[in-house]
């Protein structure tokens, strides 16, 4: 008899996924200047063990009709050990300014430690891909005979992609979130126009899914930082680049309607700004009040690119660590845990900040030009402008 599959009793539910291959070129390679050394990969996935998944859903044109299109959007999923290790890890989150959802951040901030993956996907479909993740769980649990998997709250984060895609139609369903959590794996992770960054918009740019790492030495020890963004936030005009003023340099191609209307703000909002999610991994033995400290620091980040964390928009950033395995488990009625002292954290900190300065650039470089929900067309930020801008102010490389 045959094994009834990942979902167990639930039976295998198909949907189209992203395959994770890194796009080029990436912001490196057309000379931004970053700080600090990245891991092979220059991923989240240079820590071992973390694994991502993306399922991206883009079909239909012209005006949208709610319920039918058109669709771009989709789910990306961050497994902190991989979808075979049910291990939990410490965890912190942090949030810089709450218009925006992330759930299961309460039990986080009380236990400091979270299971599962950290889920990201549009407003709308919070719930949807909340459910899916139980139910994923509860499969896994009954497949194994081990009771259902603790998978009660899961870790749901979300950005608006309301301009771009039919976001009251609620498109993403319980198949493409199990498909984006199947699909995970180590190795490198696509960027730009995938997965919950589908139809994301930065700084008044085509944005999307970004990632990122920094190599850093403690004392006589090597750790890794890396971090992943779904970037849809921000206004053109603050936008930098490696200290440069991007925005105000590129001032025009800006989202427009058919004909050449410029579109204002998020769904011709101005106040409305957007969001970020960002997911900070590390397999530098730190505890909660550490993972929350180096959360915090995604928010400079952020302040590097032009951010201000205006009142529309949800900044929300989940931070954890690989190392300790088995000390955040609750099979045993104590575990030893190695921790770093507060007064090593510096380089994490720095790596921190360089890596997420890093990744949204990496998400903006990446992402194309989009048509989307009543074909407001929305461009990809132009490579060779930005070089050379860069190169104007004496800041490209290579």
């Amino acid at each position: 008899m045959t094994s009834p599959g990942p979902f167990g009793i639930f039976g295998l539910i198909l949907c189209t996924v992203v395959p994770l291959t890194a796009q080029q070129p990436r912001a490196r390679d057309l000379g931004v200047p970053f700080e600090g050394t990245p891991g092979p990969l220059n991923a989240i996935t240079d820590v071992a063990g973390v694994e991502v998944g993306h399922a991206t859903l883009v079909r239909g044109s012209g005006p949208v009709v709610i319920g039918e299109g058109p669709v771009r959007t989709g789910v990306t999923a961050v497994w902190p050990r991989g979808r075979e290790v049910p291990d939990p890890v410490y965890a912190a989150w942090f949030t810089l300014n709450g218009d925006g959802e992330m759930t299961g951040t309460t039990w986080v901030r009380d236990s400091g430690i979270m299971e599962g993956p950290v889920m990201i996907t549009n407003t709308l479909s919070v719930g949807v891909v909340h459910h899916a993740v139980i139910r994923w769980g509860v499969a896994r649990g009954i497949e194994r005979g081990a009771g259902p998997w603790l998978a009660a709250l899961p870790v749901v984060g979300e950005t608006w992609d309301g301009t771009l895609n039919d976001i009251r139609g609620q498109h993403v369903t319980e198949a493409d979130a199990l498909a984006a959590m199947e699909a995970a794996r180590g190795g490198p992770v696509a960027e730009g126009n995938v997965g919950g960054g589908t139809g994301m918009i930065c700084h008044r740019f085509k944005g999307g899914i970004g990632t990122s790492s920094r190599v850093v030495q403690v004392a006589d020890e090597r750790y890794t930082v890396g971090v992943l963004v779904q970037c849809n936030y921000g206004g053109r005009e603050p936008f930098r680049v490696a200290g440069v003023p991007v925005g105000r340099e590129i001032a025009d191609l800006m989202p427009e309607r058919p004909g050449g209307e410029q579109l204002e703000g998020v769904e011709g909002e101005a106040d409305r700004d957007g969001s970020i999610i960002v997911v900070v991994a590390t397999d530098a033995p730190v505890l909660t009040h550490q993972l929350e400290r180096m959360a915090r620091r995604v928010s400079l980040g952020l302040a590097r690119n032009g951010s201000v964390s205006s009142n529309g928009s949800g900044d929300i950033f989940v931070a954890f660590s690989t190392a300790n395995r088995e000390a955040a488990s609750e099979r045993a009625a104590a575990a030893d845990a190695r921790v770093l002292a507060n007064g090593r954290l510096n380089p994490l900190f720095a790596a921190t900040v360089e890596a997420t300065e890093e990744a949204i650039i990496n998400a903006l470089v990446a992402a194309e030009t989009m048509t989307g929900a009543n074909d407001v067309t929305v461009h990809a930020l132009p490579h060779d402008r930005l070089r050379e801008v860069l190169r104007r102010y004496n800041r490209l490389e290579g």
